[in-house]
């Protein structure tokens, strides 16, 4: 057994303290608020800040130069590794439309990597299939050429193998292709989260969808028709329907900052931070792989573009996403549950995401403007001690 001891942490919604957290193994083995006191074990006692549980990311493409889909076994580690310093200790990693049998191999991968994830490095949560079953109106970055119906067959060839089973989180899909229902009825029963985007359907395709058992909207306002007031866009609808959970990009480019404020004073406690972040993630300018294609980094606002300056997900780190709301006047406790418990609640893990009892020992210590000291994944800390 170990403690951690910190002047105030997240809890539920808000922050309370002081108070000691025991770990025992894995898990969060009980909670006191208070000054310490019959703490057992060795004692961890931090000076300022707070402590939050891990955050979440529910779509990474990338990061560190590695591209999940053409990743080989040591660049998993590597991203799994380095993330913590983020504040992640869990996530998605997420494959854009290829073929689909590129896509049976990418949850092939996805499933040996989370089995040879290594102590202190963020959990592989499963794959996040951004594709093939989208809308060539709405295609972003992604190859037109390889989009698809989700027919019958083609959904079971995702589901074929027990591990692709195991490995396959999340699918994004538009609504409005012929068999999507059906598809979102199949794979909902077999466990799978799915998420409306790269979509030009209107509000009423997503009430359709939410019926059939769709629960997320991947990057809100991206790839997709914006608001109107006359018209009922999908936005509007995902926006005033609590079945649906609002995933966002939050670096104030992929979304003007007065529609983040919109988004998060209409529908808080259901925005999920997403990074979307590519191999250019935490590297210098360049050119970087996504997906067999090639994005760039340049200009004043340094995001990936592909050749004909389509934007092509993001650089941002997850701890920038929660400052930036925190800098629009979100308040820290809103910003952090949308970075933490929003996105573990959507993939049905109520042990992650939040400080209880019972729940995953994956904490982490921020810094009381809002950076990261130290993270724990495990009960195991990630970062070296700092000075």
């Amino acid at each position: 057994m170990e403690a951690i001891h910190g002047p105030r942490a997240l809890v539920g919604g808000s922050f309370v303290g002081p108070v000691t957290i025991d770990v025992d193994g894995d898990l969060i083995a009980d909670m006191t608020i208070g000054p310490p006191g019959g703490a057992t074990g060795a004692g961890t006692f931090l000076e300022h800040g707070f402590l939050t549980a891990g955050l979440v990311d529910v779509q990474v493409n990338g990061y560190y130069g590695v591209d999940f889909a053409a990743a080989d076994p040591d660049q998993w580690q590597l991203v799994s590794r380095r993330l913590p310093a983020t504040g992640v200790t869990a996530y998605l990693p997420t494959f854009v439309t290829a073929p689909l049998t590129d896509m049976q191999g990418c949850l092939d991968r996805t499933f040996e990597a989370r089995q040879a994830q290594q102590p202190a490095q963020a959990r592989i949560l499963g794959a996040h299939l951004e594709g093939p079953f989208l809308s060539e109106r709405r295609a972003g970055a992604h190859n037109v050429d390889l989009m698809l119906d989700p027919a019958p067959g083609d959904v079971d060839r995702l589901l074929d193998r027990p591990q692709r089973r195991a490995a396959l989180q999340l699918v994004t899909l538009a609504p409005e292709r012929p068999f999507a229902l059906e598809a979102i009825r199949t794979l909902k029963a077999a466990g799978v989260v799915v998420s409306l985007g790269h979509s030009d359907a209107d509000a009423d395709c997503a009430t359709r969808a939410a019926e059939a058992g769709a629960t997320l909207v991947t990057h809100l306002f991206n790839a997709m028709a914006g608001l109107d007031h006359r018209a009922p866009t999908l936005p509007a609808r995902l926006l005033t329907d609590a079945r649906f959970s609002l995933g966002l990009i939050a670096d104030l480019h992929h979304v003007d900052a007065d529609l983040v404020r919109l988004v998060l004073a209409a529908a808080a406690r259901r925005v999920v931070l997403v990074t979307d972040a590519v191999a250019a993630a935490g590297l210098p300018p360049g050119r970087f792989p996504l997906g067999g294609t090639t994005v760039t980094t340049t200009g004043p606002d340094g995001l990936p573009r592909r050749p004909d300056g389509v934007l092509a997900g993001s650089v941002l780190r997850m701890d920038q996403a929660v400052r930036n709301l925190a800098d629009l006047g979100v308040s820290v406790e809103e910003a952090m549950l949308a970075a933490s418990r929003n996105p573990a609640d959507v993939l049905g893990r109520a042990d992650l995401g939040r400080l209880q009892v019972g729940a995953r020992a994956d904490l982490v210590w921020w810094s009381d403007d809002l950076h990261v000291q130290q993270v724990w994944v495990g009960g195991r800390a990630c970062l070296p001690p700092l000075t």
